[in-house]
């Protein structure tokens, strides 16, 4: 019989740890898919962040690095300087990247490091109990915001892609997400192209990845899933804001 799919050879045969109806996994899938597809699975690293993802180092068949929480584009950037022939990627949550990393993610656009970022924004601090995150939406609950987010107290819910598409080195900038089987296949394309960013030696390039977290969230996961499509997509609009090509 003809095998016609089939778990990619850029992912182990670790199970997965993460919750019912987390979108980690999809994620996970479509950047080992990548690596597989560009031929550069043994030529990639990938950097581990803290937070829901932190045990990346156990799911992608590639090397893999732990950094410390909110280091990893600096840590991926010592690695790309130290390896430069090498597809490095930084892997991080919402918290990980646009909370405590903030400094570093900019940065590292900003001097124009030839490394991939993949970032999931599912709105909330997830292993650590579900507390705001930068990236809550206004009215949202969290542990830290039971009445919700209040804007006036903590202001609007940071956009990194449009902030990161102001930077000059950041090459390729775009926002997808996972509630559907097309925007799966467009988030696909996207994390591809964000690794042919890499390839080509244009600059920085992120993949902000909107992501549901059910347990956080407090909904069973099909309703995660309408959550984001009517919460989510509407404040975090999708598209591609950056693409090498374009660049003079």
């Amino acid at each position: 019989m003809a095998i016609v799919y089939e778990k990619s050879k850029g992912l182990t045969d670790t199970p997965f740890h993460y919750c019912p109806g987390c979108t980690h996994g999809i994620i996970h899938k479509l950047v080992a898919e990548s690596l597989v597809e560009l031929g550069v699975l043994g030529e990639a690293i990938g950097v581990a962040p803290v937070g829901c993802s932190v045990l990346a180092y156990e799911y992608f068949n590639c090397d893999m690095q732990e950094a410390a929480h909110g280091r990893a584009p600096a840590v991926a950037t010592g690695i790309k300087r130290v390896h430069p022939d090498k597809v490095v990627f930084a892997y991080q949550g919402d918290g990980d990247l646009a909370s405590i990393g903030t400094a570093e993610v900019v940065h590292a656009a900003h001097r124009g490091e030839k490394i991939t970022t993949i970032f999931v924004n599912n709105a909330i601090y997830g292993m650590t109990g579900g507390q705001m995150a930068p990236t809550t939406l206004v009215g949202q609950r969290s542990t830290t915001s039971p009445f919700g987010r209040d804007e006036a107290h903590c202001g609007k819910p940071i956009r990194i892609a449009e902030m990161l598409a102001t930077i000059d080195g950041a090459k390729f900038v775009e926002r997808v997400a996972v509630n559907s089987p097309a925007n799966v296949r467009k988030a696909k394309k996207a994390i591809k192209r964000a690794f042919e960013c890499q390839l080509a030696g244009k600059g920085f390039a992120i993949v902000e990845v909107l992501s549901t977290c059910p347990t956080n969230w407090g909904f069973t996961p099909v309703k995660a899933l309408e959550w984001l499509k009517d919460n989510m997509i509407p404040y975090y609009p999708l598209g591609n804001f950056r693409d090498f090509e374009e660049e003079k």
